[in-house]
């Protein structure tokens, strides 16, 4: 997993411009919340929630949801780690954490 320490802020802005993605960053926020259909055992913090399980809960195409996940990705937002053909995205809160402080001294 790469975790993005150089922040874009206008790549960040435009990322969060979607409805969709701002709700798929609320969902890796609380996993155990939205996506109790993944294994209770896994550790979400760690793992991240695998792509197909987001792509159900956004109830969008597959193409849709992927484009999403890698604007939040590029911008980012969300790490991945992937596991054989397997996606799983998880947020990257030292970037929003960055995010919302230079909003916080800048606004």
């Amino acid at each position: 997993m790469t975790t993005k320490t150089v922040m874009d802020i206008d790549l960040i802005s435009k990322a969060l411009a979607n409805p969709l993605r701002r709700q798929i960053l609320l969902w890796l926020k609380h996993p155990e919340q939205y996506f109790l259909e993944a294994s209770p055992a896994v550790d979400y913090s760690r793992e991240g929630i695998c792509a197909g399980h987001i792509e159900k809960r956004g109830n969008v195409a597959q193409s849709t949801m992927s484009n999403h996940l890698a604007v939040l990705q590029n911008s980012g937002l969300v790490n991945v780690r992937k596991y054989g053909q397997w996606s799983y995205f998880s947020r990257n809160e030292a970037l929003i954490e960055q995010y919302v402080r230079y909003l916080q001294d800048t606004l």
